[in-house]
C-alpha cells in the first residue's frame, strides 16, 4: 500500500481539523514540526458532485499546506479560473457549488485512483508527496461516512446542501453522520493511536459539530484519545460569542446552547486535557478550569502567517505543561 512508504512513528503530534479553520492551526503547526506533523480530517463533508470525488476539509488542508490555496477566500485554490463551471451553467447544470478549473484537477484525479481500487488514504498520501507537504494529512476514515442535516421542519437534506447551496441559512435541530457505524479509523490514525511516544493531540479550531464530530464519533475513538498518554488539547473556535468562520455560533443559538467558548469545553467536555482560549474570553478561565481542564488564553485570531505559527507555538508550550495530566 502506497500509505506504508511512510513511518508513522515520525510523527510527534497529532492534529484533529476541518476546514477553513483548522487549516489556519494546522499551517502553523506544520512550519514548526513539518513531517512530524499528522493531520487528521473529517470526510463527513465529501460527496459526489458531476460524478467526481469531492473531499473538502482534505483539499482545503492540502491546498494551504501547500501554499497553493486562495488566501482571501481561504479555500480552493489561488489564481483560480471558472471555464468549466460557466459551460456547465450554460448546458443548464447545477453551479451551486464552486468547482475550479485548477481545482477540477485534483477531484478527477482522486476519482480516476480511487476508481483504480486505491483507498482514500492511499490517495490522500499520494496527492500530498506530488503538492510536496511534508505533514502528513489522511482522511479520518477509509468508509464512507455521510453528515446529513435535519431542518427545523424535520426534513434530512445532505451537508453540502445546506452548507454550500443555502449558505447555512435554514435553522437545524439536528446532525447525524451516516455509516459511522461501520467505520473504522484510517490506518494512519491508526498508526497514531497506537503510538506511545506521541507527544501531543490537538483539536483545532474547526466547527465543533460538523467537522470535528464525525471524526470523534468513529466506534471507539474518544475512549482511545481518552486512554492515551498524549494530552488532547483544543482551541476554541469561538472568541467573544463569536465565530470567526462558518456557523458554529448559529448553530449553537439554535441548539439553544450558549454562545461561548464555555459551551465549546462542556461540547468536548471530559475528553480534554487542556483548552486554549482567546484572551478576549480570559474572564471564562475559571469556568473552564471548573470542568476539570488546564485552560490558556492567549491570542487566537489568526490573520497572518505569524499569527498561525504564533499560536501554534503556544499550543506546543502549553501541551507540554498538560502532560502527565490523569485522563
Amino acid at each position: 500500500m502506497e500509505t506504508n512508504r511512510y513511518s508513522f512513528s515520525n510523527a510527534s503530534y497529532l492534529a484533529i481539523s476541518g476546514g477553513v479553520g483548522g487549516a489556519k492551526l494546522a499551517l502553523g503547526l506544520s512550519q514548526l514540526l513539518d513531517e512530524k506533523l499528522s493531520i487528521v480530517a473529517n470526510t463527513g463533508d465529501d460527496f459526489n458532485h458531476f460524478g467526481l470525488k469531492v473531499c473538502p476539509d482534505l483539499d482545503t488542508l492540502m491546498y494551504t499546506l501547500a501554499n497553493i490555496n486562495d488566501k482571501k477566500r481561504g479555500w480552493g485554490l489561488e489564481n483560480e479560473t471558472w471555464n468549466f463551471l460557466e459551460a456547465m451553467k450554460a448546458l443548464g447544470q447545477e453551479s451551486w457549488f464552486q468547482l475550479g478549473d485548477r481545482d477540477l484537477a485534483t477531484h478527477i484525479t482522486r476519482t480516476n485512483l480511487l476508481d483504480r481500487g486505491m483507498s482514500l488514504s492511499e490517495v490522500t498520501t499520494k496527492l500530498g508527496k506530488q503538492l510536496e507537504i511534508k505533514s502528513l494529512i489522511f482522511p479520518m476514515s477509509d468508509q464512507d461516512v455521510t453528515t446529513k442535516v435535519c431542518l427545523k421542519k424535520g426534513e434530512w437534506i445532505p451537508f453540502q446542501d445546506y452548507f454550500v447551496k443555502q449558505q447555512c441559512k435554514p435553522e437545524v435541530e439536528a446532525f447525524r453522520f451516516d455509516g459511522i457505524s461501520q467505520s473504522k479509523p484510517s490506518p494512519a490514525l491508526e498508526a497514531c493511536l497506537d503510538d506511545p511516544s506521541l507527544k501531543g493531540i490537538f483539536i483545532c479550531p474547526s466547527n465543533p459539530f460538523v467537522s470535528i464530530d464525525p471524526i470523534l464519533s468513529i466506534p471507539g475513538l474518544i475512549k482511545r484519545l481518552k486512554e492515551h498518554s498524549a494530552p488532547v488539547i483544543a482551541v476554541s473556535p469561538i472568541i467573544g460569542g463569536q465565530a470567526i468562520k462558518g456557523p458554529t455560533a448559529k448553530i449553537m443559538k439554535e441548539f439553544n446552547i450558549p454562545q461561548s467558548a464555555l459551551s465549546v469545553a462542556k461540547h468536548y467536555g471530559s475528553l480534554l486535557d487542556g483548552y486554549i482560549i482567546d484572551n478576549e474570553d480570559a474572564h471564562l478561565k475559571d469556568q473552564c478550569l471548573s470542568l476539570g481542564v488546564k485552560v490558556h488564553a492567549t491570542n487566537t485570531m489568526m490573520k497572518t502567517l505569524a499569527d498561525k505559527i504564533s499560536l501554534a507555538s503556544e499550543c506546543l508550550t502549553f501541551s507540554k505543561e498538560v502532560i502527565g495530566a490523569s485522563k
